[in-house]
């Protein structure tokens, strides 16, 4: 609803009422369309200021009734009301005027904010565009290479930026309602032909054709097969080279295709499952409603490699005091220097103040005693974390969370070297830790609800979005990358090459394949891991070489890194670099002719391998293992094991997720898939179909959003 009000003798008040973020829902539409009416037709009302109840603007349309049948008066004709009018209209933004929001303020006639708000039109990221004039007001207004960079990017401008690219009119470090109610009376009475955006002439450059075909192929390199960005930039060239009323009858069209597109559904999905990971359960009943988080005022980092590093930012960055331990004394000057460098990059990056003085480096674990919460970030090897859990046990004070940052080791192995298990958690941060926003908690059967709550929270603390989930080997993001790479592997066996196997995954939208995206981290780190599990044996010929524990292997990985090739940082790996360190991957005359050798050796025929079967036996492998975390308990539901590939492995947005994934490409589809490979590929236990994913294909393949209620249910009800 929109509550009204006259202040200050002739300014008539308009206050949006729909908590938390005032969003545009019918209620408030009517609401506002009502008082406006009883502004305009007040004798003793001069100007009106449009406002939102406490401290926000308008977070923009209510999300909630997409897909529902629309009621109440559209946004449109709503926001054309409010531009015709004979009396000054002045929109007071506090917190935030996103998507609808702004564009309801841009149908104002003045705009002051708050210095602290921020301004955005975020549609693209709901796969949409703005739909109530964004598009065609808003480059009328600042221009357009300007107004394409925040269109398609759906980026938030502060209050400071938005006064500099002249979407704001003033900007106060007051109560912007206060200010805004001053400015109305100073413009009462005054023409408004000048104030009406929509009649402004769109800016047109003179090069027109040159700028949007150059502005059209960065946004569809940096889009990787987003729909959304691209129809934004049509609906902007609509605004450039049509009428108004001409460039809204062409947004409206746009915005009808986004609408009803599978990705809209995909991208709308994913906001809605970022959401869901915060409802927090475990299988022992443990639920973020009933456990009660406890404060952490202290924390301390245990091994300053790169990931500790960012950890140690990410905490000092979240207000903690931090107690941060290095043992070596030249890597923890270099990480002392390391993590103040980032601190100062970061302070100029948020206009925030410099927080050194919160962080307290030793030597010695010992200064660790008075800390409210531990995590261990040391080299990844069970012996040693083991032999510094027993020593945090001993020495921090009673009560302590101890939480260890593995990708992957047992965290009830860890828990039981301690006086107190139910204080152990897995913190699994992702590199680097101070930029990716995803945070694995890792809770086993004797961790705590409060230490799981305490590690959610304090990860929301640092800006992460935090995804509770059980202890198994790898947990699910790095347990679900298995297959999937084994999968890239055999591939190669069979006769495709690096290159093509990453050339299908980038066009299906990752950022880089399986081969570039190892390369990138160091083909050592895994190599590593499975030399721990046993998988790295003496160079043999036959088919024993590709056979552990009964199943297919393929030790490619294992005979690259042999070599020496630990992919960019010796300048070597599935590519060639132009030096150690370098960036640009190459494909390798070296490696194909490697390749060959490998398969003449080991009696294997390559074939042609198509597009469809790269894509299919990559993404169906990784879906399967989901369906087999999903069935073991190890997420609590599908939105879990989508935010995690989302923000953690580079899985494309406007796709949603795997798990959104296959129930987009139909579940008995994949199923089909999964047959046929693991058919012609027995020896390969990932393509054989998890139970779960035959149970759901069964009972009618039920949207996503009925997944969670029939995993709790018994099996004899579906």
């Amino acid at each position: 609803m929109a509550f009204y009000s006259r202040v200050a003798g002739s300014v008539g008040m308009i206050t949006l009422q729909n908590p938390p973020v005032n969003a545009l829902s019918a209620p408030v539409r009517q609401g506002i369309v009502d008082t406006m009416h009883r502004a305009l037709s007040e004798p003793e009302v001069k100007s009106v200021v449009i406002c939102g109840q406490n401290g926000t603007f308008c977070g923009g349309a209510d999300i909630k009734e997409f897909g529902a049948n629309m009621s109440g008066p559209p946004l449109v004709p709503m926001i054309h009301l409010i531009e015709a009018a004979a009396k000054p209209v002045v929109a007071a933004i506090e917190g935030i005027a996103l998507g609808g929001g702004l564009e309801l303020a841009l149908g104002c006639h003045y705009r002051v904010a708050n210095s602290k708000a921020r301004l955005g039109l975020p549609e693209v990221t709901l796969g949409l565009l703005p739909g109530a004039g964004g598009t065609q007001r808003l480059p009328r207004l600042i221009g357009v290479p300007a107004a394409l960079e925040l269109i398609t990017t759906g980026r938030h401008v502060t209050a400071a930026e938005a006064l500099q690219l002249g979407i704001i009119d003033e900007v106060t470090d007051h109560n912007a309602v206060d200010a805004a109610v001053k400015f109305a009376q100073s413009v009462a009475g005054k023409p408004l032909d000048a104030r009406r955006i929509s009649t402004y002439p769109c800016p047109r450059p003179p090069d027109l054709d040159v700028v949007f075909e150059k502005v059209m192929q960065e946004v569809r390199r940096h889009a990787r097969g987003a729909i959304a960005p691209v129809t934004c930039v049509q609906a902007v060239h609509a605004a450039v080279t049509l009428p108004y009323a001409k460039g809204m009858e062409r947004e409206k069209e746009l915005f009808s295709t986004l609408f009803t597109s599978g990705q809209a559904r995909a991208l709308q999905y994913y906001f809605f499952a970022q959401r869901a990971v915060g409802r927090w359960s475990t299988p022992s009943g443990a639920r973020w409603d009933t456990s009660k988080p406890r404060p952490v005022r202290k924390a301390a980092v245990i091994g300053l490699g790169t990931m500790g590093r960012g950890i140690t930012v990410s905490l000092a960055q979240a207000g903690l005091s931090v107690v941060a331990v290095e043992t070596q004394e030249k890597q923890l000057l270099a990480a002392k220097q390391a993590v103040t460098g980032m601190l100062e990059r970061g302070a100029k990056r948020r206009g925030a103040p410099l927080v050194l003085d919160q962080i307290q480096y030793s030597r010695s674990v010992q200064a660790a005693t008075d800390v409210d919460l531990v995590i261990e970030a040391v080299f990844e090897d069970m012996a040693l974390k083991k032999s510094i859990f027993q020593q945090l046990s001993r020495l921090c004070k009673p009560g302590t969370l101890l939480c260890t940052n593995t990708s992957g080791l047992d965290i009830d192995e860890l828990a039981s070297q301690t006086q107190n298990p139910e204080l152990v958690v897995g913190m699994h941060f992702f590199a680097p830790a101070h930029v990716m926003k995803l945070l694995e908690v890792v809770h086993g059967p004797r961790s705590s609800p409060e230490a799981v709550a305490t590690a959610m929270q304090l990860g929301k603390k640092m800006g992460k979005v935090s995804v509770a989930v059980g202890n198994c080997r790898c947990f699910v993001g790095n347990r679900m990358l298995r297959p999937y790479v084994m999968q890239a592997y055999f591939l190669l066996e069979e006769g495709a090459t690096p290159e093509q196997v990453d050339q299908v995954l980038e066009e299906f939208g990752f950022p880089m394949g399986v081969f570039k995206m190892s390369d990138l981290s160091g083909l050592d780190v895994a190599w590593r891991m499975r030399k721990a599990e046993g998988l790295v044996v003496p160079a043999s010929t036959g088919e024993s070489a590709r056979i552990r524990g009964g199943s297919r292997y393929s030790p490619l990985g294992d005979l690259i890194c042999e070599q020496g090739r630990f992919g960019q940082k010796t300048g070597r790996g599935w590519y060639q670099y132009d030096k150690p360190g370098g960036r640009v991957a190459k494909p390798d005359p070296w490696l194909h002719g490697f390749l060959e050798e490998y398969r003449t050796r080991h009696g294997l025929a390559a074939r042609r391998i198509d597009h469809q079967e790269v894509l299919e036996r990559c993404l169906y492998a990784l879906i399967n293992e989901g369906f087999q975390i999903l069935q073991d308990g190890i997420a609590a539901g599908p939105e879990d094991i989508d935010v995690i590939y989302v923000l953690g492995y580079g899985w494309p947005r406007h796709r949603g997720g795997p798990m959104f994934f296959a129930g987009q490409v139909g579940l008995d589809r994949v199923l089909l898939r999964l047959e046929h490979y693991h058919q012609v590929h027995p020896d390969v236990p990932a393509l054989k179909p998890c139970s779960l994913l035959r149970r759901l294909a069964a009972s009618g393949s039920p949207p996503i959003s009925r997944w969670r209620e029939i995993l709790q249910k018994p099996r004899s009800q579906l």
